[in-house]
């Protein structure tokens, strides 16, 4: 069982490591998104750089990562506690943001964090994507609703009972936080990109 579940966080791993923004820029635009707007792999940046069409799909596919990762145990017919979903599905988070294929340097965790969280609790994932899509509605920064999301998610979170998911949730938030500090900065100095398209 515990080789089992070791073989399943690696093949999460693998794929949260899968750099849908870089790929599909790469395939279908001839761009490297690393080498425009900010730098960074993720859904977000691939919005920026490749358009609404292309930020979508990559949107979808890294959300799938954590979705596909979470349920691994499930597919595989591994009789284990649901518990251990949210294992396979922190590993796929670790590789969207350190992924294998694209040097270490991965995107923030947003869509493949929500990925975990539709699989496991899907009815916290719909509560923080409307929280996600009203602040953005309101703000027209995707950073700022994506922190805003991931403490609503937390809160949440601490009403359902479900300690390792609340350890799981608090441990994204920070990391979703930390990851998006560069981000606060350039809010406060009123330097954040803003949305058009909404």
């Amino acid at each position: 069982m515990t080789i089992n579940l070791i073989l399943l966080s690696l093949l999460a791993y693998v794929i949260g490591s899968i750099p849908s923004g870089l790929w599909i820029g790469k395939i279908f635009y001839k761009k490297d998104i690393r080498e425009f707007g900010s730098g960074n792999l993720g859904a977000t940046n691939s919005f920026r750089v490749l358009g609404i069409k292309a930020g979508s799909i990559v949107t979808i596919m890294d959300i799938l990562k954590g979705t596909v990762a979470t349920l691994l145990p499930f597919f595989f017919q591994l009789h284990v506690d649901h518990h251990f979903w949210l294992l396979t599905g922190a590993f796929a988070i670790i590789g969207h943001s350190f992924p294998l294929f694209a040097g270490f340097r991965g995107g923030k965790a947003v869509a493949t964090s929500a990925g975990v969280i539709l699989a496991y609790a899907p009815l916290l994932f719909v509560a923080a994507l409307i929280i996600f899509l009203l602040t953005l509605k309101i703000s027209k920064y995707v950073s700022l609703s994506s922190m805003i999301a991931a403490l609503a998610a937390l809160l949440i979170s601490l009403f359902m009972g479900d300690w390792i998911l609340i350890i799981l949730i608090a441990c994204i938030t920070l990391f979703v936080v930390w990851r998006h500090r560069a981000n606060i900065t350039r809010i406060r100095n009123g330097e954040e990109p803003k949305i058009k398209w909404m």
